[in-house]
């Protein structure tokens, strides 16, 4: 059955047997104080926001049979996953270094896992990336394929590099995407209003943007 989405810039109608949550890299060391964003100078603060509201719509999506998604970006570790331009940021080595919350971005560490507010419970997928995008170098498009999914609810961190990234791979897949603004974040909050604005621009070129409540409205 047919239900719809309030968003800009028009209504989306969607199945919700064939919609998936993406949550993406809801990690310590992007959300929380000592791990790799808090590294490279930014204040977490701006970004743990979306905690709350990622987390009703998570339990709504919990609650409407959803299927539900969860990404973490990060490397192997010994880094072999890593290319040298990634590795450096301010010209210094912050990835694979040694942290608050064990090795920055590394997989099996500490600061690499999901916060636990927002954890995966069984069944759902975890998605581990070595890049921006979810769907490069990760089987995130084949588990999509095999449920049949159409459509991706996609809430995470951050909006204008992981979340508009994965965005942008979806669509260019064949996906429709809808964005709750409250359920991302940015650091830098310009480039959070503006990440938004273009992937709703040109009669949603790349996406819907809604928030949590008509996300929660949506499923019910």
């Amino acid at each position: 059955m047919m239900k719809t989405f309030q968003a800009d810039p028009f209504a989306l109608d969607f199945d919700p047997r064939t919609t998936a949550l993406v949550v993406i890299d809801m990690q310590r060391d992007f959300v929380e104080p000592g791990g790799f964003g808090e590294a490279l100078g930014n204040d977490v603060s701006l970004v743990r926001g979306a905690i709350e509201p990622c987390g009703r719509v998570l339990q709504a999506a919990r609650d409407a049979g959803l299927m539900v998604i969860h990404t973490r970006e990060g490397h192997r570790p010994d880094l072999t996953d890593c290319p040298p331009a990634k590795l450096t940021r301010g010209g210094k080595t912050f990835i694979g270094e040694q942290g608050p919350k064990g090795r920055i971005l590394v997989r099996g560490e500490n600061g690499h896992d999901i916060i636990p507010e927002l954890y995966p419970v069984a069944g759902e997928p975890i998605i581990d990336k070595p890049g921006k995008g979810a769907f490069y170098q990760t089987d995130l498009h084949l588990i999509l394929q095999s449920r049949g999914i159409k459509t991706l609810i996609v809430c995470g961190v951050t909006t204008e590099v992981c979340v508009n990234t994965t965005v942008r791979e979806a669509n260019d897949r064949g996906y429709e995407c809808i964005i709750p603004e409250d359920c991302t974040g940015s650091y830098f909050p310009e480039f959070h209003k503006y990440a938004l604005e273009m992937i709703k621009a040109q009669g949603a070129i790349c996406g819907w943007v809604t928030n949590a409540d008509n996300i929660i409205a949506g499923l019910k």
